[in-house]
């Protein structure tokens, strides 16, 4: 029975699997899930904090008429909080600084006019003066206790600098999953090797790994002859140490396409074999007990590259605890025609219009077996199985791999 892509999707997820858990140094979580909260330990900012360069005074002082105020000393960030002994006077401060007692408004050299008078370093304020100007005050960001980071948050940039900030150095993140790439085919050779007329190199499993790489997980991979009984032996010796297999090709009707067969000879359950959508149509899913999960690609490398983006790598984020991430919708810049039944997903180029939305160009492709076509998009765009022309300026969700 060949299954919907909805219900295909919905049973994929059903099967997730917490991949657990392991501690890392914060230096080296970027690109990984969170698995715990992270709180403030402190108030952002954790004191009142001078945001330029110039003085501090008392704004009561400059209410009641006072335009020159005398330098008592200087605050400098990193230094410890200093106090105004007049509030006749001020102190001068350095962005970064922690605001000195007894003041509470920075006034900015650019709005200063500075004089000596008896060796003593006088400011003539000449503009205009609202209290507590530049400066931060002290939790206006965020209260110490605060969850900053919530489970499920993909690490970044900001996130480093947030961890840092509050002396995360010991990060509860998701296990990464260990995952095997399978090629299938005798007709398949060696990247650097020189191919007779009948063969090709191996390409489909190296965009594969490379997509992999951008979830941030490193996988292994083998080459399968298209030999039952070498298929066997080699993949039952991986049963006990892998996680997710992700293989190419040999999931067709065709007979040397044992790979089906022979997965469910090693225990696997098939979830299902076919899917209503183009390219990808003869996808096979399934799950081992206590074992790994199975993506059965098909070889065509443009089916096989689609279906990892819109079935793998959701399994591999929701497996890593991820946040589910919200649908991209695309404008469609030029009417298409489609006729089978399938849910097509139409290579794009997507390009930021004037009018704020997403616009999704469609690129010359000539099939499942196009490579080439990759070159020029950016994504998938998912036309529904409902209909057969779509319309220039209709809007549909994007599946995006670059």
């Amino acid at each position: 029975m060949m299954l919907t892509v909805v219900a295909a999707f919905r049973a994929v997820l059903q099967t997730v699997r917490d991949m657990g858990t392991e501690m890392l140094p914060f230096e080296a979580v970027t690109g990984r899930v969170l698995r715990e909260p992270v709180k403030a330990d402190r108030p952002f900012p954790p004191f009142d904090r001078v945001t330029m360069d110039g003085i501090a005074i008392l704004y009561d002082s400059y209410a009641r008429g006072q335009q020159i105020f005398g330098v008592e000393d200087i605050q400098a960030a990193g230094t410890p909080r200093l106090q105004l002994s007049s509030t006749a006077n001020c102190i001068e401060v350095m962005t970064g600084a922690i605001l000195p007692e007894l003041t509470d408004t920075v006034i900015p050299y650019e709005q200063l006019k500075i004089s000596d008078h008896e060796g003593f370093r006088r400011f003539t304020i000449s503009g205009e003066v609202k209290q507590g100007q530049n400066v931060h005050r002290k939790g206006s960001d965020v209260e110490a206790g605060v969850v900053l980071l919530q489970p499920g948050t993909l690490l970044g940039p900001a996130e480093a600098g947030v961890l840092a900030s509050v002396g995360k150095t010991q990060v509860e993140v998701a296990r990464l999953p260990r995952v095997v790439v399978i090629a299938t085919g005798n007709e398949l050779v060696p990247v650097d090797a020189t191919p007779e007329e009948h063969q090709v190199r191996i390409s489909n499993i190296y965009s594969l790994m490379a997509s992999l790489e951008q979830c941030g997980i490193s996988a292994q991979y083998i080459h399968l002859s298209d030999d039952e009984t070498e298929m066997i032996s080699r993949l039952e010796s991986l049963l006990p140490e892998t996680d997710v297999w992700i293989s190419s090709g040999a999931v067709s009707a065709g007979k040397y396409d044992y790979l089906p067969a022979v997965l469910q000879q090693l225990g696997m359950q098939q979830v299902f074999h076919k899917v209503q959508q183009r390219p990808g149509k003869p996808f096979l899913f399934g799950t081992f007990k206590n074992g790994p999960v199975v993506f059965a690609l098909p070889g065509n490398p443009v089916s096989g590259f689609m279906c990892f983006y819109r079935y793998v790598q959701p399994w591999l984020k929701a497996a890593m605890g991820a946040k589910e991430a919200a649908p991209v919708y695309a404008v469609l810049q030029e009417q298409v025609t489609f006729n089978p039944s399938l849910e097509y997903y139409l290579p794009v180029k997507l390009q930021s219009l004037p009018d704020g939305t997403m616009g999704a160009f469609p690129q010359p492709y000539h099939g499942s077996g196009d490579l080439a076509s990759l070159l020029l998009a950016d994504a998938f765009m998912t036309l529904p199985v409902e209909g057969s022309v779509f319309e220039k300026g209709s809007c549909y969700p994007v599946w995006i791999f670059r």
